[in-house]
Formats: structure tokens, C-alpha cells, sequence
């Protein structure tokens, strides 16, 4: 009888912690444990460099994300995060609980930094566009863009590396090196390139660089993609006849002030390699960093005999084209007129 009576307190017993215990581990395990106030995602940065267990701790207290420390410690080691702690850059959802928040950090399961490139004309816009997104310093990465050893290495020069990046957007880790973001870059330069690309580019007696050149001074010129392969029609007859580009662009890109709406005359005489009324060819790299639509129309550009183009007077966006400098000349002057109803001096 005894011996029947204790049975029956510990089954008791064990019926009422059951429960208890049932409920604590789902509290540790799944529970949110971090802060819901902001209803928004948090970006947790872990830094190579300082990648424990306790830094994880330390950002996470110091962002208020965690309710009680204690059930996120006994977890962790229970899961063996201290001993595989990465770094990186991982979101963490309002309601997330903690062990799916301490699973995907052991994972290294890292949320991926958007990276866009586009309406980039200099080389310092392009390193504006990467400080701050990464765990790296942009001075490093703007050294290496002008250091030309590193340029070599990936086929290209200070001067032409830029048209390595093409406008995209693109997933890339927060912790990656500068050498690993131009490593990417080359790789999707490459994929970009492609035999048919190629042939078109070689059919036209321009490497790789001068079509990205000249589709920068396209890409300038005009943002109307059907026009794009006239415009670089224009030029690529510039070209066959050994005449300057007379790119405007090339100017404004060598002044550099892109306020500039009309050029005067002293303008056009400004000593640069990138400027085309006074020297023939093209620049010495890119004034820009062309879409893919206007590379494409340098390769696919429209046959035809029109050596000039003007803004329309219109000013609608497009041009007007000439195949003779008299005909440009009546052109010009119509747009000019326009430029002056408008009180456009410069």
C-alpha cells in the first residue's frame, strides 16, 4: 500500500512538471525573445576580426534585441554556437525565437548586402556607392580601382576598370574583401561578354573597352533606347572616317561640370585627352558607366550616313540627324533658339 501511494505522488509529480518543463524549453526554443516594438528587421554584423560569442551577446543587449540573455546562453550552448560563431551580416525577424535566430547564425546563413550601380560618371561615385555597405574600408577599394597593377590584373586600366562594373543590382556579403568584390565583378563582366557579343565587337574593329567607351559617350548622349543605335551609328562613322568624336559629353565629362547645358566656344579647346573636338578616336576610358542597352547598341548600331546629331528643339529627349554640316548647322541653330526662349545660357 506504501509503496502504491508513492507511485501514485510521482506520477502526480510527474504529470504537473512535465508540463512545467514542456513549457520552459518551448519558451527557450521558440518564444520570441527579441524585441517586437519596431515591428521592423534587425541586421545583426558580426565582424571577422572580433567574431565570439560575447560580441554577438554585447550587439545584440546593446540593440535591445533580447529579452532575457539567460534563455538566449542556455540555448547557445546547448546548440554549440559559442564554439561556431561567423561572421557576416544576418537579419533577424521581429518575431523570430531563438533558435531560429541561433540556427541560422551557426549556419553562417548570411543575408546578402544589395548592391546597384547605375548614374555613376566617376570613379569616386562608384566608390560612394560601396562605403558604408561593407565591412571593409572603401579607401581600400578606391586605392586598388586607381592602382594600376591591380587594373593589369584583371585586364584593364586605372582609366578603364570602371567599365568592369556593369549597372546591375547584385547579392554580396557584407563581409567580402575589395578583392573579392572585384573578383565578383569580373566574373559577371565575363558572363556578359559572351562569344556573340564578342564577334559583334570584333566585327566592328573595337576591343572589349573601346565599345564600353564608346557606349558611355551613347549612354550620355541620349536615355532613349531606340535612338541609342542611331547615335552610335554617328560616331562609329566618325570613326571609319579618322574624324574627331565631337562628343559633347566628353567635354563636360573633362571640365567636369555635368551642369553644363550648352558649351562655348572655349569650351570645346579645353586640354584633355578626353576631350574629342581636339583629339581623334576615343577617350581614354569611359566618361561613365553605360546600361547594357547602350553597349548593345554599339554593337547592333544602325547603318546609315549621318555624320551630325542635335538636340530637338522639341527638347523632348531625342535628336535631330544630319548626314551634312550645313544641314546640322540649320539644326543647331533651331536648337539654340529654343535654349535661348528658355533664358538657357550654359
Amino acid at each position: 500500500m506504501i509503496q502504491n501511494k508513492y507511485i501514485k505522488y510521482a506520477i502526480i509529480l510527474v504529470s504537473i512538471l512535465i508540463p512545467i518543463v514542456t513549457f520552459y524549453f518551448w519558451q527557450i526554443f521558440y518564444t520570441s525573445n527579441l524585441n517586437v516594438k519596431g515591428k521592423r528587421d534587425f541586421y545583426l554584423l558580426i565582424p571577422t576580426k572580433s567574431a565570439n560569442f560575447e560580441t554577438v551577446v554585447d550587439s545584440l543587449e546593446a540593440n535591445k534585441m533580447v529579452h532575457d540573455v539567460m534563455y538566449f546562453r542556455f540555448l547557445s550552448k546547448l546548440l554549440k554556437y559559442p564554439e561556431h560563431v561567423k561572421p557576416g551580416r544576418y537579419k533577424i525577424k521581429p518575431n523570430a525565437g531563438n533558435y531560429e535566430v541561433i540556427k541560422a547564425l551557426r549556419s553562417g546563413n548570411q543575408t546578402a548586402v544589395k548592391l546597384t550601380f547605375n548614374n555613376v560618371r566617376l570613379k569616386q561615385e562608384l566608390v560612394e556607392k560601396v562605403a558604408g555597405k561593407f565591412e571593409f574600408d572603401s579607401t581600400e577599394f578606391k586605392r586598388m580601382l586607381n592602382d594600376p597593377e591591380v587594373a593589369k590584373f584583371y585586364g584593364f586600366t586605372p582609366e578603364t576598370i570602371v567599365g568592369m562594373f556593369l549597372p546591375n543590382t547584385y547579392d554580396v556579403y557584407w563581409n567580402t574583401t575589395p578583392q573579392k568584390l572585384l573578383g565578383r565583378m569580373k566574373s559577371e563582366y565575363d558572363k556578359f561578354w559572351t562569344a556573340e557579343r564578342k564577334a559583334k565587337a570584333k566585327a566592328l574593329n573595337l576591343t572589349q573597352d573601346e565599345v564600353i567607351t564608346l557606349a558611355s559617350i551613347v549612354e550620355a548622349e541620349t536615355k532613349k533606347k531606340d535612338e541609342k543605335p542611331r547615335v552610335a551609328g554617328v560616331y562609329l562613322n566618325h570613326l571609319a572616317a579618322n574624324e574627331p568624336l565631337r562628343a559633347d559629353p566628353t567635354v563636360i565629362f573633362a571640365i567636369g561640370d555635368f551642369g553644363i547645358k550648352r558649351l562655348l566656344h572655349n569650351q570645346l579647346l579645353y586640354q584633355s585627352p578626353y576631350n574629342t573636338y581636339i583629339n581623334k578616336g576615343l577617350p581614354p576610358g569611359p566618361i561613365n558607366i553605360p546600361e547594357s542597352s547602350s553597349i548593345d547598341a554599339v554593337l547592333n548600331r544602325e547603318k546609315h550616313d549621318y555624320m551630325y546629331f542635335c538636340a530637338s528643339p522639341k527638347l523632348n529627349g531625342y535628336h535631330i540627324f544630319a548626314v551634312t554640316y550645313q544641314e546640322h548647322l540649320k539644326n543647331a541653330k533651331d536648337y539654340q533658339e529654343a535654349l535661348n526662349q528658355l533664358g538657357i545660357k550654359k
